[in-house]
């Protein structure tokens, strides 16, 4: 096999920059298909982590308020007068009502911009600020 040394390699030079770009723009749009099926397979786990979870939220609720209804029967039949069905209900909806107020004040508490607040992150942030500014005086000093 004969090789034509008339050009100086130029010819080959600019075939292999074309190449290059060739092969660049090939290897961005496989990342760019890559990326598209990695985020469908994402969002459709994603959609499928969503509709079992409400799913699971719609039983839960359905399953305690099956209770709540057993629990009122079973404190009319038991413990009250006759026919006071109305007050069995009254007293499983106070309690559950006063559950339900507790537990909404721990979630607002636990969600308030101080509670969320990154302290260790500040102090550590302030410490690192102290040392440095101790490091550049230090060091403008003996010099």
């Amino acid at each position: 096999m004969a090789v034509d040394h008339s050009n100086d390699g130029r010819r080959r030079l600019g075939a292999l920059l074309r190449d290059l770009a060739e092969g660049s723009a090939e290897l961005v749009r496989g990342e760019v298909r890559l990326a598209r099926l990695e985020l469908g397979g994402a969002t459709t786990a994603a959609a499928k982590g969503t509709v079992y979870s409400a799913l699971g939220g719609v039983l839960l609720l359905l399953g305690t308020l099956a209770v709540f209804t057993g629990l009122i029967l079973l404190i009319g039949d038991q413990w009250l007068p006759r026919d006071m069905y109305w007050l069995g209900a009254l007293l499983i909806a106070l309690i559950a009502g006063g559950v339900a107020a507790w537990l909404a004040q721990r979630g607002r508490r636990a969600l308030s911009p101080s509670a969320l607040a990154p302290h260790e992150t500040v102090a550590t942030l302030k410490e690192d600020k102290e040392w440095l500014k101790q490091r550049l005086t230090s060091g403008a000093t003996s010099s």
